[in-house]
This record gives C-alpha cells, structure tokens and sequence, in this order.
C-alpha cells in the first residue's frame, strides 16, 4: 500500500494525513474484496524498514495504527473479516499489541474474508526467523524441505497469494512475502495508495483473469 506521501505531499498535507487516506482506502478495498468474492487478502501495513522513517511520523504511524483497529473492529466484525497479523510482536507497543490481539481474538470465527495485516514484517526477517527455529528444533538437515521451512513462517496458514497489486508506480515487491510470492502475478499501478478503491482492484482482477499460470511447466 504505497504512495501516502506523495498523495499528501500533492495536496501541501502533513505526511500523516496521507496515511489516515490510506487507512480509509483499506477499508474500500476490504469492502470491493468481499464484493467481489475475494476470500483471502495480504496488506502490506509496515515494513522491518520503515523503521528507519523520521521519528514522528514512526510515532503517528502507530497512532493510526491504534486508531484504525479501534475504529473499524465493530465493522469488521459484523462483515464476517477475521484480521490477523504476521511479523515481529515485540516493538510494537504494550497498548498497540494488545489492541493487535482483541482484534484477532474477536475477529477468529469469521470466515468471509482473511484479512492479513503485515506489520513490522520484513521477508527477508521472516525466511532468517524461519531457518532460526529450525535450527532451534533440532531438525536434521537430511529432513528439511520445502514443506518443513513453509510451517516455520510467522503464518503457515497464510495462502500463497495468486495476485501480487503494487500501488504508486514503483515496480518492485520491496521485501514483501518473499517466499509466498515465488509464482503469484504481478500487477503494478500508477495509482497512489489514498486514491485506491473497487475500480482499480477491478482492473487489477481483470488483468489476472486473463493470464495463463503455469507454475513453471508449459
């Protein structure tokens, strides 16, 4: 979900009033995926990098963060959308990690849409965490495959994703679900993250529609 910035830097508005448009644009897009019969998405909310941001807007970041969950559990309750969280737990706040587990919690029996929030998520972290516990575990090398390194990730249960969407222009995947992405679709889009809705993910669902996957056979 990228471009925040730049939509608040065109409008002369504080780089956090670009992320309060983006949050609002999550829950189009959440609201467009049920629609559309979507049963499973991935946002991309907070990279292990963007860490290295200038302090305050770390701070409102958070703020957000916090006020989002706090807005829209009641919502996604009712619409059937059960939120969970993959990445790191432990730098987030005592108060944001908690709200981060109710809404997990209150959201667990909900079955019409996956919500995945990646926060405080970097791929590269989550495949060296990975190999960190099973090393911990004791597994012998002999006995480690695709199958045991896929049930060492921060979510095994997250779906390999079939449709990666980029916003903003920018072509690149930036550290995001490096191992679940190895054969999902790409599509990129000028369009800046605030300004996003059901017509661009409409479009992007099009141009899947028409692409032949063939998983590395012909």
């Amino acid at each position: 979900m990228d471009g925040n910035g730049r939509w608040a830097a065109a409008r002369g508005l504080p780089v956090a009033e670009g992320h309060r448009a983006g949050t609002r644009a999550l829950r189009r897009t959440v609201e467009a995926s049920i629609d559309l019969g979507v049963k499973s998405l991935a946002v991309y909310a907070f990279s292990t990098e963007n860490w290295s941001r200038p302090a305050d807007e770390v701070i409102d970041l958070m703020d957000i963060f916090g006020e989002t969950i706090e807005r829209e559990l009641p919502d996604l309750v009712r619409q059937g959308v059960r939120t969970r969280f993959i990445g790191r737990r432990d730098r987030a706040s005592e108060s944001l990690s908690q709200q981060m587990a109710r809404l997990e919690s209150e959201t667990a029996a909900n079955d019409r849409l996956e919500l995945w929030v990646a926060l405080d998520y970097g791929g590269r972290a989550e495949l060296v965490e990975a190999a960190r516990r099973i090393v911990e575990a004791g597994t012998p090398a002999e006995e480690i495959d695709e199958d045991v390194f896929h049930a060492n990730l921060y979510a095994p249960e997250l779906p390999d994703p079939d449709l990666l969407i980029r916003t903003s222009g920018e072509l690149r995947i930036s550290n995001f679900l490096l191992w679940q992405l190895a054969y999902s679709e790409l599509v990129f889009t000028d369009t800046l993250w605030p300004d996003f809705g059901r017509e661009e993910l409409e479009q992007a669902l099009a141009a899947y529609a028409g692409r032949r996957r063939r998983f590395g056979g012909r």
